[in-house]
């Protein structure tokens, strides 16, 4: 490939990403769903004016760790410490319930793998990818409803915060024991090291950002060099950790949310991921999609996929709400609010397709999980409380 084509590649993808995002929009369904779209239309499943390259693949890459980040920036660790135990609970039950119900779904179409064996692991990161939990579809409906501030909506969103941070945990196991050269013991000593090396390494760097914060307050050189750090940790993370680079993302964002110039690095960061690495990313999960491969047991697959992972969510984290002593119906609303899934989710099955984990046959699972979750829960959520209030007006009227 030229140079220059390059240049026309991005045009495109740019381009159509930002159109079919607005088009998304419209039609009440996430812009990440119409950036995907995007890609399906443009690559060779269609209209084949775009062919995946190593280029798009490592600006891709860059979209991937600058979303995480993003992600750790707008993390509010303070409500994290304090969320306490009931939100741990659920955010627990919230991840191990997707995680055994997406191995058992995987290992139920394609045959029960022994321990330890590849496809065993494929089964695994099937269920791994459940456990993401995308709540912003699930605040915007509590919002509209006036119910953000509530006892359920407090417990949904300290609860998908904590979700994040398991899920990601569970990510950094799973592709440490893929390995055909990994040993349990040094993947799990890895692990740790790592994240006692991020407490220690983050708080030093914490108060250097601090200081810098004092010294030179919003400007320039403060989100410059932060994702410098951001990428920095990333690079340690995978290369002599064995960690994905997301979580070294991810663990970055945290360290630098509590800062006074968070929200203005977390805009100045946004500037780039919006633009351009963030449709990149989308749009290449679109690109890399195929459709060859998909035949009945696939297609199969991919509805009993969403099903089993909407659920999974609703009985996991709603049996955790019940055993916390929410009312049944609060329990059931926690479980709803919990069902959505989003980038996080496609970013994890990415780093799947990376590990040879998972292929790009398996992307319309998570595409179709990410439309039918973000439609289903605010409409389900809206008939809950909605019934709810008209049974409270019925008993005040009798």
């Amino acid at each position: 490939m030229e140079a220059y084509e390059v240049l026309r590649d991005l045009a495109i993808i740019i381009f159509a990403a930002k159109f079919f995002a607005v088009m998304a929009r419209k039609c009440k369904a996430p812009q990440v769903v119409g950036q995907i779209v995007a890609g399906l239309l443009i690559g060779p499943c269609v209209l084949g004016w775009v062919a995946p390259s190593d280029f798009i693949t490592q600006m891709a890459e860059i979209g991937v760790v600058l979303l995480m980040f993003e992600v750790g920036l707008e993390t509010d660790l303070k409500e994290l410490i304090k969320t306490g135990p009931i939100a741990l609970l659920i955010a627990c039950a919230g991840v191990f319930v997707p995680l055994v119900l997406g191995a058992l779904l995987y290992m139920g179409f394609y045959g029960v793998a022994p321990w330890g064996s590849e496809e065993f692991f494929k089964a695994v990161f099937i269920g791994t990818i459940m456990t993401a939990t995308s709540v912003s579809i699930t605040v915007a409906a509590l919002q509209e409803l006036g119910k953000i501030k509530s006892k359920v909506g407090t417990a949904i969103v300290s609860a998908a915060i904590i979700d994040d941070v398991i899920g990601i945990i569970v990510l950094t196991f799973v592709i440490g024991f893929k390995s055909p050269d990994s040993h349990p013991g040094m993947v799990v000593l890895k692990t740790i090291i790592f994240f006692l090396v991020a407490v220690v390494g983050g708080f030093i760097v914490f108060k250097v950002f601090l200081a810098l914060d004092k010294r030179y307050p919003h400007t320039r050189r403060i989100p410059i060099v932060a994702m410098a750090f951001c990428f920095a940790l990333s690079y340690v993370a995978e290369k002599y950790f064995g960690i994905a680079d997301i979580t070294g993302a991810y663990i970055a964002g945290i360290v630098l949310c509590n800062l006074s110039d968070n929200t203005y690095i977390e805009r100045k960061v946004d500037v780039s991921s919006y633009m351009l690495f963030g449709p990149l990313f989308f749009a290449s999960i679109g690109l890399k999609t195929n459709f060859d491969a998909m035949d009945s047991t696939l297609f199969i697959f991919c509805i009993c996929f969403v099903i089993v992972a909407l659920l999974s969510k609703i009985i996991g984290c709603g049996l955790a709400a019940k055993l916390c002593r929410y009312t049944f119906s609060d329990s059931v609303k926690i479980g709803v609010g919990m069902m959505t899934r989003g980038e996080v989710a496609l970013i994890v099955a990415q780093k799947g397709l990376a590990a040879d984990l998972l292929t790009s046959d398996y992307f319309m699972a998570v595409i179709l999980l990410i439309l039918f979750s973000s439609i289903a829960t605010p409409i389900i959520l809206k008939f809950l409380y909605n019934r709810e209030d008209n049974s409270s007006l019925n008993r005040k009227g009798a």
